[in-house]
């Protein structure tokens, strides 16, 4: 199989297929897609947005925790301290 995504494989060195490299003197000719800048401010505007939906998702989950971890101490303490009967609990 003698083929890369570019084609790149045309302008590389090396004795075997495996062993291709492609120097600066190759690379430097090698034709490269760019969007347009309001295709790419667009893509940005899209990453900014779920970015925030991330972080904003993220704080949701560790306020969850913490209050888990608050109520599950409680919990502990008032089993420990005999204020709820536990026995019959794990059956």
């Amino acid at each position: 199989m003698r083929c890369c995504a570019n084609g790149s494989w045309r302008d590389s060195r090396g004795i075997t297929y495996f062993r291709l490299r492609l120097c600066w003197d190759e690379f430097k000719n090698l034709a490269a897609v760019v969007p347009p800048t309001e295709e790419t401010q667009a893509i940005c505007y899209e990453i900014g947005l779920m970015d925030k939906k991330f972080d904003t998702l993220t704080a949701e989950a560790q306020r969850a925790i913490a209050l888990l971890q608050e109520r599950r101490t409680a919990l502990i303490c008032v089993a420990v301290t005999g204020q709820i009967d536990v026995r019959g609990a794990l059956k």
